[in-house]
C-alpha cells in the first residue's frame, strides 16, 4: 500500500542471533574486513589471557626460574634471539642499538597480527581448517616456551588456555558477523586485547616496572679503589661522564625479560675441574670481604665511535678467592658461567685469577644491581668483552676446558677469547656540528682495559697527529678522557683520533667489522667551522 512504510531490514543485537547459520555461496557470508576483524579479535584476547597467567604464574614461582617464563610472546622472541646468526645480530645492534629487543617485540607483533588476520579470512570459508591453524601456531609457541632452559611443564599451560580461548572466540565470532556483520564489541575486543598483550608483555620485559623482586636489599660497602677518580674527568662539557650514572649505562644481553630472582632464591654452584665443589647462598656471599673498583665493560658489537660501553663503580667479592676455596686442577683454563636464563660465557681461567680482581658484583655505583644489571649477583671481569666475561643473573661456575666447552657466543662464530681492543671515541663536537673559528675543545674518550692509555693523539684532515692532553688515570681498568685544544679555521674539517695503550702499542686504523673479535679502526667526525 502507497501509504504504508518501506519494510527495513532486521538489526540484531549481539544476544539476538538469528536461527540457522547463514552462508553464502561458497562458505560464511562474511565480508574479508569482518573476517580479519573476528581473527584480530580472537587472537589478541587469547594472547592476553596466556600473558595474565604466565605472569601470575611467574609471580607464583610456579613456572620456573629464568626470564619470561610461560609467555608465549617473549619465548618465540627468545627463540628467535637464540636462532639468529651472528651476522644478523650484528646487524640488529648497529642498526637499533639498545632498542634492539624493542624492535623485535614490534616485529613479532606485526607478523603476528597480520597472521591472525589471515586466519580469520581463512575462516569464511574453512572454519575447521582455520581453528587448526590457531590450534597448530599455539603447538609452535608451546614448544618455545617449554625450550626456554629452566622451565617447567607447568610453563605450558598459560598459552594452552590461550588457545582454547582464541579458538572458541574465533568459532563464535565468525558466527556472529555472517548474522550481524562486524560489531563494535569485536572491534574494540580485537584493540583491547592487543594493547593489555602490550602492557603485560612490557611489564615482564622493560627493567624497573614494578614487577617481581625489587632490589632493595641492603649491600655491603666495599674497601675503597687503591685510588679515587679524582682528577679523572676532563670537565668538557658533552663528554660522557668518567663514572657513568646507572639509568645511562648501556645494556646489551639476549635476555627479552630480565630475570627476577630474589635474594633468598639466589645460588653459586662452582663444580667442574676443582678438589671440592661448593654452593654459596646470598648471606654467605655478603659477609666475604667486598672490595669497589672502577671497571669499564665494553661491548663487542661497540662500533668505532659507538656508546655501548661505560664506566662504574662495582662493589664485590673477587672471584679467585672463591675458586681458590674450591681448588682448581691443573689443565683447567676456562670458566663457564652460567645466568638463571641459561645463557653461557667462556671466560679465561688465568683472567678470573690475576691481579685484576674479577667480581662478584652486588653493587653499582653504591647501590644494589638494577634488574637489568644483574641482581642480585653478576661477573665484572677487566679488559675482556661482556659476551665472554659479564654474565648477568649468574648462578653456575663451572671450571673445565677451552677444549671442552663453549660460551653461547662461540658457537655463533665470536671469538673464544674476546680481550677488549684499543680503542678511541670523539664526543665533542659531534660529527656534523658548526663551530666558530677559533680555540675548540675536542674532546671524548679512550680505553684499553687492564693495559692502560699512555697516549691520545688528534689529527685535522690529512696533517700531522698532534698529542692530545690526557686526565689523570686512576686505574687501568678504566676508560681515560682527554681533551685536544683545537685552533679551528673557516671550513670543513675531519678530525681523526688515536689512542696508544699502556704497552706503547697504538690502536689499528685498519677497518673491520665488530664479529668475531671486536670492531677495530679511527673514530673520525667532520665539522663545519664559520
Amino acid at each position: 500500500m502507497s501509504g504504508d512504510r518501506p519494510t527495513e531490514p532486521p538489526v540484531w543485537e549481539l544476544d539476538d542471533e538469528p536461527e540457522g547459520e547463514p552462508f553464502g555461496p561458497g562458505g560464511w557470508a562474511v565480508g574479508p574486513l569482518g573476517a580479519a576483524t573476528a581473527g584480530l579479535a580472537a587472537g589478541s584476547v587469547g594472547l592476553l589471557v596466556a600473558e595474565l597467567l604466565a605472569g601470575l604464574g611467574s609471580l607464583a614461582g610456579l613456572l620456573g626460574s629464568g626470564s619470561g617464563q610461560g609467555s608465549p610472546v617473549l619465548s618465540v622472541g627468545a627463540a628467535i634471539v637464540d636462532g639468529s646468526p651472528a651476522p644478523l645480530k650484528e646487524w640488529a645492534i648497529a642498526t637499533f642499538g639498545t632498542a634492539d629487543k624493542l624492535v623485535l617485540l614490534v616485529s613479532i607483533g606485526a607478523v603476528l597480527a597480520g597472521v591472525l588476520a589471515g586466519i580469520g579470512t581463512l575462516a569464511r570459508r574453512r572454519l575447521t581448517l582455520a581453528s587448526a591453524t590457531l590450534a597448530l601456531l599455539g603447538a609452535v609457541a608451546v614448544l618455545a616456551v617449554l625450550s626456554r632452559p629452566g622451565a617447567m611443564p607447568p610453563a605450558a599451560v598459560p598459552t594452552v588456555a590461550g588457545v582454547g580461548v582464541a579458538i572458541g572466540l574465533l568459532r563464535s565470532g565468525i558466527r556472529r558477523v555472517a548474522s550481524v556483520g562486524p560489531s563494535r564489541r569485536q572491534t574494540l575486543a580485537a584493540l583491547g586485547g592487543a594493547t593489555g598483550v602490550v602492557l603485560v608483555t612490557a611489564l615482564r620485559s622493560v627493567p624497573g616496572t614494578p614487577v617481581g623482586p625489587a632490589p632493595t636489599v641492603e649491600v655491603p660497602t666495599g674497601a675503597p679503589p687503591p685510588t679515587g677518580p679524582a682528577g679523572a674527568d676532563a670537565g668538557v662539557e658533552g663528554v660522557q661522564p668518567w663514572v657513568v650514572p646507572t639509568d645511562d649505562f648501556y645494556r646489551i644481553d639476549t635476555a627479552l625479560a630480565p630475570p627476577r630472582l630474589t635474594v633468598a632464591d639466589w645460588r653459586l654452584r662452582v663444580w667442574g675441574e676443582v678438589e671440592r665443589e661448593l654452593t654459596i647462598d646470598w648471606p654467605e656471599l655478603l659477609r666475604q670481604p667486598m672490595r669497589d673498583r672502577y671497571i669499564t665493560l665494553a661491548c663487542v658489537s661497540n662500533e668505532v665511535g659507538g656508546d655501548l660501553v661505560g664506566n662504574a663503580r662495582w662493589t664485590g667479592w673477587p672471584v679467585r678467592e672463591l675458586l681458590a676455596r674450591a681448588g682448581v686442577r691443573p689443565g683447567a683454563d676456562m670458566v663457564l658461567s652460567r645466568s638463571v636464563d641459561g645463557w653461557t660465557a667462556g671466560t679465561p681461567l688465568a683472567a678470573l685469577t690475576d691481579e685484576r680482581e674479577a667480581l662478584l658484583a652486588v653493587a653499582m655505583n653504591g647501590a644494589p644491581l638494577p634488574v637489568a644489571h644483574g641482581f642480585p649477583v653478576r661477573l665484572v671481569v677487566p679488559g675482556l668483552y661482556g659476551y665472554v666475561s659479564a654474565t648477568k643473573w649468574v648462578t653456575e661456575l663451572k671450571v673445565t676446558r677451552f677444549a671442552v666447552d663453549q660460551g653461547y657466543w662461540t658457537p655463533r662464530g665470536w671469538s673464544a677469547l674476546g680481550p677488549v681492543k684499543t680503542a678511541s671515541r670523539i664526543d665533542v663536537p659531534r660529527s656534523g656540528a658548526a663551530v666558530r673559528a677559533g680555540r675548540v675543545a675536542v674532546a671524548g674518550t679512550a680505553w684499553a682495559m687492564h693495559r692502560g692509555i699512555r697516549q691520545v693523539q688528534v689529527r685535522v684532515d690529512d696533517g700531522d697527529w698532534q698529542d692530545a692532553r690526557l686526565a689523570a688515570e686512576p686505574t687501568i681498568d678504566a676508560w681515560r678522557q682527554w681533551v685536544f685544544d683545537w685552533s679551528a679555521t673557516a671550513g670543513s674539517h675531519v678530525l681523526t683520533v688515536r689512542a696508544q695503550d699502556g704497552s706503547g702499542q697504538w690502536q689499528t686504523a685498519d677497518v673491520a667489522r665488530a664479529d668475531p673479535d671486536g670492531a677495530t679502526g679511527h673514530h673520525s667526525i667532520t665539522v663545519r667551522v664559520g
